[in-house]
Order: structure tokens, then C-alpha cells, then sequence
């Protein structure tokens, strides 16, 4: 077997998140399991990490084992877009080492959460996250307070099995691009949800509902005071940095 490491994109839309389930193959890998069964090959991919139902992914990175009579990669990718739904494409096939891993080899991962100010309409209502006014000041202001070592208990969804909540956030940074206002994460990892929570705070910062001071008391675990959770569509996995 060899192994080769896939980028990829997705409307996250489309899909019932990125992991297989047991109960549907209308799910990221899911659906490219079935395109590669087609194509003789039976191993799973592994991804770099999950995205949830509706968040989008430019980038999301898989790994693959690969049967040795696959060794035409460029026929590879075109033969699975062919198979894959529009939703979903493929970008880049290429070897790599057999120690290589989509998750554990992965140093750092960037989401990008998009916002605009206004009304949504039906042509972007499934990529952008609309709210009726903006401070965009408060929100670079407040957003870096998330860089640095953290526990982010206090920043999960209920449910998350792990026992330890500390994770790097490297930069977290805020600018506005072509009337879209743009939120940006890199980590070394995040929680489940952990960065919905953290935008649906700086949308209370936003709206006069929260200070920057109460988002470093929950950062500190001292208390909780938002369990706002920003909507999926606005949120995007842009890179996973090896």
C-alpha cells in the first residue's frame, strides 16, 4: 500500500458533517468512500479533524492507503471528480511518507468565520453569517484576547468526551474585505464548536450584550457568561499548516 495525502473542498451544506456515520453516507467522507469503492479501492481515508453539519472546508486534508496499482495520481483526482458530487472536489494528490497522519501530524489548523452586516438573501445565506449591525472595532479589539495557552472549558460544547481543554491559539485576528467582515483562528487545535463559541461571544461583544472584560473572566474560567453558539454557515477550515 502506499500513501498519499488528498486536499480537498467542500459546501459544507451539502453534507451531515465530515465523519462517516453508521447511520448515513450523506457525509464528507461518506461520500467519497463510495467514489473510491468504485474505483477498487477499500480503505478509509482519515482526516486532519472533523467539521460539523454545514461548516465549509477550502483545504480540509485526508490521508489515504492506496492499492499499488494506483500510482497515476493526476488520473486519480480527475477520476474522482467524476464520481464525486459538485459539492465536493478534490484538489491535490500526492505521496507521502508512510508515517505520515492527516491529524497527528498536523502542527496548526486555520478556520475563517465570514460576516456581513444586513439582511441575508437566498444567494449567500448558505456561506455567510448575516447580522443586523456590526462593531467591528470591538470585535479586533476583544478578538485578541484568544492568543496564547488557554483553557477553553468553558469554550465546548456539552458532550466533548476529552479531559483536557488547553489548546494554542497562535493568532486571532479580525479585518474587513470587500464588505465581508472576516474573523480568522490559527491553533493547534480547537474544541468541539470552540470556535462558534468564541464568535458567538465576540457577536455579543458586538452587540452592547457582553464586555471584552467578562470574555477574559470566561477565558480564565472564572465564570460563564455566554453559551451563544454562532451559526455553522459562516465558518470555514482554510489550512492545516504540517
Amino acid at each position: 500500500m502506499n500513501r498519499a495525502k488528498i486536499t480537498m473542498s467542500y459546501n459544507g451544506s451539502a453534507f451531515l458533517g465530515s465523519q462517516q456515520q453508521t447511520t448515513t453516507h450523506e457525509t464528507v467522507i461518506g461520500t467519497l468512500l463510495i467514489a473510491l469503492q468504485r474505483l477498487k479501492i477499500h480503505t478509509a481515508p482519515k482526516g486532519s479533524g472533523r467539521t460539523d453539519r454545514g461548516v465549509h472546508a477550502t483545504h480540509q486534508v485526508m490521508h489515504i492507503d492506496l492499492p499499488h496499482f494506483w500510482t497515476d495520481l493526476p488520473r486519480l483526482k480527475d477520476m474522482l471528480n467524476l464520481q464525486l458530487p459538485a459539492s465536493l472536489r478534490i484538489l491535490r494528490i500526492e505521496f507521502v511518507d508512510s508515517e505520515f497522519h492527516a491529524r497527528y501530524s498536523a502542527k496548526r489548523r486555520v478556520y475563517r468565520y465570514v460576516i456581513k452586516e444586513g439582511i441575508s438573501n437566498p444567494f449567500e445565506d448558505n456561506f455567510i453569517t448575516f447580522v443586523p449591525n456590526l462593531n467591528r472595532e470591538a470585535i479586533i479589539d476583544a478578538i485578541k484576547c484568544f492568543e496564547g495557552v488557554h483553557s477553553f472549558e468553558f469554550f465546548k460544547k456539552s458532550g466533548n468526551d476529552l479531559e483536557h481543554f488547553t489548546r494554542i491559539i497562535y493568532r486571532a485576528y479580525a479585518y474587513s474585505h470587500k464588505g465581508y467582515f472576516v474573523l480568522v483562528f490559527e491553533g493547534n487545535g480547537f474544541l468541539r464548536s470552540q470556535i462558534r463559541l468564541m464568535v458567538g461571544f465576540l457577536l455579543r461583544i458586538s452587540a452592547g450584550k457582553a464586555t471584552k472584560e467578562q470574555l477574559i473572566e470566561q477565558l480564565n474560567c472564572v465564570k460563564r457568561y455566554s453559551t451563544d453558539i454562532a451559526p455553522h454557515n459562516g465558518l470555514y477550515l482554510t489550512h492545516i499548516k504540517y
